[in-house]
């Protein structure tokens, strides 16, 4: 579905990402795990459309999408979720739902709120009154408004309360088996490993892993060099 290959990304002069190749199959959750300033959220900046590669490819079903404006990814099928949540503040839950709605697109609120319903209870609150779980949890139901195929999840569980953060994991698993396949960028290496079929370790803006979350779990020097396992 998804296939990075050989990406070179840029901050100006800095070279932030070397090499960068990955892929996501249809119906996965694929873990990019590393520590803080890794090169995760530039990685998913730079698939997203907003930190375009200056070498590399990038392709979404077979079709090039490399540089391309996000807005264009958001109609052929790609939902960025940022770490940063970004909620119109002054809106209503509802509201904030009904932004990014297309009519005829599969994902309507009421869907939404099937997935997250403590969200249905809170829907007329401002988005800017709620916990930092609430706020996860509306900036994915918002993502989920434009009827992605994938979704891009920029460390969904940064910030959040261990019970939160086991709630927010039973609902990306839905959206799993709703259909919807996931690049999870986590630091959170315990949370991501009850989710992901496939890991990828990032540092330095090089991949230094790949294979399956069982073959990660049973990798101990990788763990502890890169992920402070």
């Amino acid at each position: 579905m998804l296939s990075v290959e050989s990406v070179d990304t840029f901050y100006g002069l800095s070279h932030i990402l070397f090499n960068v190749s990955l892929t996501v199959s249809k119906g996965e959750i694929v873990g990019l795990l590393g520590r803080n300033g890794a090169g995760k959220s530039t990685t998913m900046r730079t698939i997203a459309g907003l930190t375009p590669p200056r070498r590399g490819t990038i392709t979404f079903k077979g079709e090039s999408i490399s540089g391309m404006e996000g807005y264009l990814l958001t109609r052929k099928g790609i939902s960025y979720v940022p770490d940063d949540r970004r909620v119109f503040a002054d809106l209503s839950v509802d509201d904030n739902l009904e932004i990014p709605y297309r009519r005829g697109d599969t994902w309507t609120k009421e869907r939404v709120y099937e997935i997250f319903p403590s969200l249905q209870e809170i829907k007329g609150r401002r988005a800017g009154h709620l916990s930092g779980g609430e706020q996860q949890m509306l900036t994915i139901g918002r993502a989920l408004m434009s009827s992605p195929e994938l979704l891009l999840l920029d460390e969904p569980t940064e910030g959040l309360a261990p019970l939160i953060v086991r709630d927010l994991e039973a609902q990306i698993l839905k959206l799993r088996d709703a259909g919807i396949s996931m690049l999870l960028s986590e630091q959170n290496i315990k949370s991501a490993m009850r989710l992901i079929d496939r890991a990828y370790v990032i540092d330095n803006g090089r991949i230094r892993f790949q294979g399956t979350a069982a073959e990660l779990e049973a990798d101990e020097e990788v763990k502890k060099k890169y992920l402070m396992v």
